[in-house]
């Protein structure tokens, strides 16, 4: 058999890494095909897609060329110093190497998908949120929602194929010769190809020539939102969601200075404000404010009641039919009712929006839950439940699952509330079998409704009760005995979906069954008389069915909630409510508050939405800002408007994260 020498030895091996290289950005070329073709509508422009792919091409080049450098360098240095010895050991090193690594992009890129298929957008902090959750919950709900054999079958196919691909091709096929090396022209040809091999992986690594490497700074190819997301690569999505868990984690999260107010607090309360003279010396003081005095209120306090239902977008009700009646009973109350129809979720979790919205605050991105680290055991004055307990409320959080979910049971009887009930609580009040009423993540809608009801009903002072419910969640489980109404498909919402058919008629049932109950308990509240003392507020918590949705006209769509309004008569504003305002969940209670409260005090990030005064935008911590001139990526403002909006979101973002480390510090004097 011929015996290479030294330098050809490594140069095999060498070509062997760019045969490899190869095969593994096909493999990942293919993902981003899969992405499109499972996830995408099918008339984009063909300039607009390859601009897509190629700089996803760029950016998974980038992401193997890290990857590449390592056992690259190492036979570099082999062949530098001579290491003959070392070489019998490159070729199995260099398959156990590669297949850690395209087992760990794998991994990434799989749990990026499964993140893509639920919210419609690349992995962000939220996805290490499955360490936080309800484990067994999200395990149930992916054996009743997927094929687990299938897909774990389909996983190891393609990853056995892999590793196949790894050994056929670094497959050492000759001897190493034993007698010395000595330095000619071979050994400086081989130093020379080494050298431009490392250079172009440093330069393809980096992915950019200009200021800033490609990840670090990556255009948008195209004005399509869609075909942006398809660009960016499922690794470094992945990266960046773990910085941010980590950074939120370990407390070095500084939302000043990323808002770019550092050193600039004045001038954000200025802007958040819309103030040109502000207290300087008690920055705090310009966001607090008191209600209008109210004889009426005063002798007639009104219970109030906020319904944060999961999951309920408002897009899917652009469908509603007699054929496909997704609304159910509650169809008559948002058209009897207020109905604000810009208003956008401040998060796509469910944590991360009720937090904020109970807090008066807005949602900072790339954060964890307050409940789940360092704040856990911060009492926050400016808590909306306080306020109320302040004005002789008698306050409550009910939520339909259990308590130690994210630790909302602890985090909430620290902010005002006077009680909270979950999940056991609920069914015992109600007489019931808690398993007989419940579904994996909680009682059944329809009964959370009942222990609502029944609490009102035996009410000795006005109530303030906050709701989070837990059906339109998967698994999807709505009780045997109710009988959904029809929800046939028409042919223009047919395309307008993604993924399984079967899978959203599930969904859609629950969907179904969340907002037909919720029209029950207005139906009951309406009937009886609580509909002279109780007010009923009504939002979501983020519209996660976007996941599976094609939107036309992405931005002023796909974060879109309601946000609805019951008002006794005696409540109604003399003046017409403009329900077409840009607005988030941060507006809910400043809005609540001068509807319902006399003379009383309180500190907030948002706007009461009866004042036309004041600038109204909706913020969401995924960067989409709604304005009076339609909503938009922050950092694509074009009009005057978005432009006012922009810089108005990023002083609020300020504003909140002062708010929030005044809170820590209150807490550590006392």
């Amino acid at each position: 058999m011929q015996k290479y020498q030294h330098v050809n030895f490594l140069l095999n091996l060498l070509l062997s890494f760019g045969k490899l290289y190869i095969v593994f950005l096909l493999f990942m070329s293919l993902i981003r095909a899969y992405i499109f073709f499972s996830f995408g509508l099918d008339n984009y422009p063909l300039d607009e897609v390859f601009s897509a792919f190629f700089l996803g091409l760029r950016l998974d080049a980038s992401v193997l060329s890290y990857v590449f450098l390592v056992p690259t360098l190492l036979s570099f240095i082999v062949l530098l110093i001579r290491a003959r010895f070392l070489q019998k050991y490159l070729y199995s090193a260099a398959r156990l190497y590669f297949m850690v690594m395209i087992t760990l992009i794998f991994v990434l890129s799989f749990s990026d998908i499964a993140y893509f298929s639920f919210f419609g957008e690349h992995a962000t902090v939220m996805i290490f949120g499955v360490f936080d959750d309800d484990t067994e919950a999200l395990i149930k709900t992916a054996f009743e929602n997927y094929n687990v054999a299938f897909v774990a079958f389909v996983f190891l196919a393609i990853l056995f194929a892999l590793y196949w691909s790894i050994f056929k091709i670094i497959k050492e096929k000759e001897s190493i010769k034993k007698e010395s090396i000595k330095i000619d022209s071979n050994y400086l040809k081989g130093t020379a190809v080494f050298f431009t091999t490392i250079v172009i992986l440093a330069l393809l690594a980096r992915g950019s020539l200009g200021l800033f490497p490609l990840v670090h700074d990556t255009p948008d190819p195209t004005a399509n939102v869609f075909l942006n997301k398809v660009a960016m690569s499922p690794i470094i999505s992945m990266k960046n969601a773990y910085q941010d868990y980590k950074k939120s984690k370990n407390g070095s999260y500084d939302l000043i200075k990323e808002s770019g107010f550092r050193g600039k607090m004045a001038e954000a309360f200025k802007i958040q404000t819309q103030k040109k003279s502000i207290d300087t010396k008690n920055l705090l003081q310009n966001i607090t404010y008191k209600t209008a005095k109210n004889s009426l209120l005063e002798k007639k306090r009104p219970n109030v009641v906020v319904v944060m239902v999961e999951s309920f977008g408002l897009p899917i009700l652009k469908y509603q039919s007699q054929k496909f009646n997704i609304m159910g009973h509650l169809k008559k109350h948002f058209d009897e009712d207020i109905l604000f129809k810009h208003f956008i979720s401040s998060s796509n979790g469910t944590i991360v929006s009720l937090e904020p919205t109970l807090l008066n605050i807005t949602a900072r991105p790339h954060s964890t839950s307050f409940g789940q680290g360092e704040y856990l055991n911060t009492p926050f004055f400016q808590a909306s439940a306080r306020v109320y307990q302040k004005a002789g409320y008698e306050t409550s959080f009910v939520y339909g699952g259990n308590l130690s979910w994210r630790n909302v049971g602890n985090f909430m009887s620290r902010q005002g509330f006077d009680h909270v009930y979950g999940r056991m609580t609920i069914a015992k009040s109600l007489g019931k079998d808690v398993s007989k009423i419940s579904h994996d993540w909680g009682v059944f809608d329809e009964y959370l409704y009942a222990f609502v009801e029944k609490k009102l009903h035996n009410a000795k002072k006005p109530q303030f009760i906050y709701v989070l419910t837990t059906n339109n969640h998967p698994p999807y489980t709505i009780p045997k005995e109710y009988k959904s109404n029809s929800l046939v498909f028409s042919d223009d919402l047919k395309k307008h979906l993604t993924g399984s058919m079967d899978l959203a008629k599930k969904r859609f049932h629950d969907y179904a069954y969340a907002l037909d109950t919720l029209g029950e308990f207005l139906d009951n509240v309406k009937t009886t008389d609580l509909k002279n003392n109780t007010v009923v507020a009504v939002t979501a918590d983020n519209n996660t069915v976007e996941g599976i949705m094609k939107y036309d006209d992405y931005y002023n769509t796909t974060k879109l909630i309601p946000f609805y309004l019951y008002l006794p008569k005696y409540l109604m504003p003399k003046t017409p409510i403009d329900v077409t305002l840009a607005s988030s969940h941060k507006d809910i209670f400043p809005t609540l508050y001068n509807l319902t409260l006399s003379d009383a005090n309180y500190t907030a990030i948002g706007t009461n939405l009866l004042d036309k005064k004041h600038i109204h935008c909706g913020f969401n911590d995924a960067g989409v800002i709604m304005s009076k001139d339609g909503a938009f990526k922050l950092g694509k403002a074009k009009t005057a408007a978005q432009k006012e909006c922009q810089q108005y979101y990023k002083a609020s973002l300020a504003v909140t994260e002062y708010l929030i480390k005044s809170n820590k510090v209150q807490k550590s004097k006392k």
